[in-house]
């Protein structure tokens, strides 16, 4: 993966050059570790006409076709991957994935459409996989390519709920802070593929879900709403996260009257752990943001820096995870703990951002400018946030860099650190300052990184 960065003025004035090119070094390694062609090639072992996945073996002699279906921001990638290993034994298939973040196929159609907010032309692809999923038959493989996105990739709803409806209550759940999977849980129940229906559609076809992973953790269910896993959550759950963020009378009618149906019971539930459906279902997840992070560490180790790995299930407000990284790398300022500069000190997961502004970012960006103030005046530190998608919210972005001294070019442009949090307007500051983090689509997608570097 040949991934390139716009140039980052905290890089190029606030740290010397062997630093600089340090930290360009770690984000390389993160994203190399998950790219997705890379992933399919070490999970796919096909010897002579046995394809093999972990202890699973399939004989494709014995299928009539083999169809490839997927969504999210890394299943081009993993689209492509894969009919470079089985070639001709591909029969066809559809592929939705996020604008910007195509691969070249032969057999396979790369369908673009957007997110996060789903629209009609993730509509249109969706409806185009199920109908290849539906036409398959127990003599046929499925292969399902599933990464995170998949979830506003594959907006299928089920019959009375249109996607303006979906899209509306997406964009409020994204506004008010809500976590991805009660994101998740509420789609799951208002969708025809997602949390387990796809391969309830599947069946009795094989079906094989190779899986990258966006979600801490990495459980199925969760990762892209689940489409190929049984899915444990429930309507009254679903129900309850709508009444969690006050939202039982004004989310769109059509959505409320069918979650009160499942909840009475009129309406079947997503299938469960013991639905016949998933006898003939493996899924396996190939890469995660826990492979981002130890690549990190690694990279790290091998640059002469102490490196530790603090924890891959970070979650919670920006603003207040900004507040930990900054104390993390004023205790390596003042005490050596918890390794010694040089230091890289590496965290994964996913923050939230609750929206009170009318500005342009995203958490990665929110995290790191909350942390300006906190930062101000150590020396030879950095805090960098990214997505390992690339894009960080609705921006170019996939986060931001901030030093020791960013408080203080800051002070002499004029931008005042609390007006733009007022305004959850990270993006704008960061662009005044030259400390976006721009690499464009990556082709993958395994959460978010943030690295403490002390030099």
């Amino acid at each position: 993966m040949n991934l390139s960065f716009q140039p980052i003025t905290a890089l190029d004035k606030d740290l010397s050059p062997d630093c600089a090119d340090a930290i360009v070094r770690l984000l390389r390694a993160a994203i190399r570790a998950v790219d997705p062609g890379e992933a399919v090639a070490k999970a796919l072992v096909l010897d002579g006409s046995t394809l093999r996945v972990g202890v699973q073996e399939y004989n494709l002699d014995t299928f009539e076709h083999v169809y490839l279906v997927g969504a999210g921001k890394a299943s081009a990638a993993m689209a492509a991957a894969i009919e470079e290993k089985l070639g001709q034994r591909i029969s066809g298939g559809w592929v939705n994935v996020k604008d910007g973040y195509g691969a070249p196929t032969r057999k396979v159609t790369i369908h673009e459409a957007s997110h996060p907010i789903p629209d009609e032309r993730g509509l249109v692809g969706s409806r185009a996989i199920l109908d290849i999923v539906r036409k398959a038959g127990p003599r046929d493989l499925i292969i399902a390519v599933i990464s995170g996105g998949g979830s506003a990739l594959m907006p299928l709803p089920v019959d009375g709920v249109a996607l303006e409806d979906v899209q509306t209550l997406t964009n409020t759940l994204l506004r008010c802070g809500a976590t991805i999977q009660e994101i998740n849980t509420i789609r799951k129940h208002l969708s025809q593929m997602q949390g387990g229906r796809l391969a309830q559609v599947a069946a009795p076809a094989e079906l094989l879900a190779l899986i990258i992973s966006d979600v801490i953790g990495s459980p199925l269910e969760v990762i892209a709403s689940g489409p190929t896993c049984p899915d444990p959550s429930t309507y009254d759950e679903a129900w309850a996260i709508l009444d969690r963020y006050g939202l039982t009378k004004e989310a769109p009618t059509a959505i409320v009257d069918h979650l009160k149906s499942g909840r009475l019971g009129k309406t079947s539930d997503t299938p469960k752990q013991d639905s016949a459906v998933f006898r003939h279902t493996h899924s396996v997840v190939i890469a995660s943001n826990e492979l981002a992070a130890q690549a990190v560490v690694q990279e790290a180790r091998a640059l002469e820096m102490n490196a530790v790995l603090l924890s891959t299930f970070i979650e919670g407000e920006a603003r207040e995870v900004a507040k930990l990284l900054a104390a993390v790398a004023r205790e390596i300022d003042h005490s050596g703990q918890p390794v010694a500069r040089p230091a890289c000190v590496v965290v994964g997961g996913e923050t939230t951002v609750t929206v009170r502004g009318s500005g342009l970012g995203g958490r990665n960006q929110e995290l790191a400018l909350s942390a300006v103030p906190r930062l101000a005046g150590i020396s030879n530190v950095a805090i960098i946030s990214f997505g390992t998608d690339g894009t960080d919210g609705p921006t170019d972005a996939a986060g931001a860099v901030v030093t020791g001294n960013t408080s203080a070019r800051a002070v002499e442009q004029g931008l005042d650190v609390a007006a733009y949090l007022a305004e959850n307007n990270a993006y704008r500051f960061f662009e005044a300052l030259g400390d976006l983090i721009i690499t464009g689509p990556t082709g993958t997608n395994v959460n978010d990184l943030m690295l403490v570097c002390a030099f």
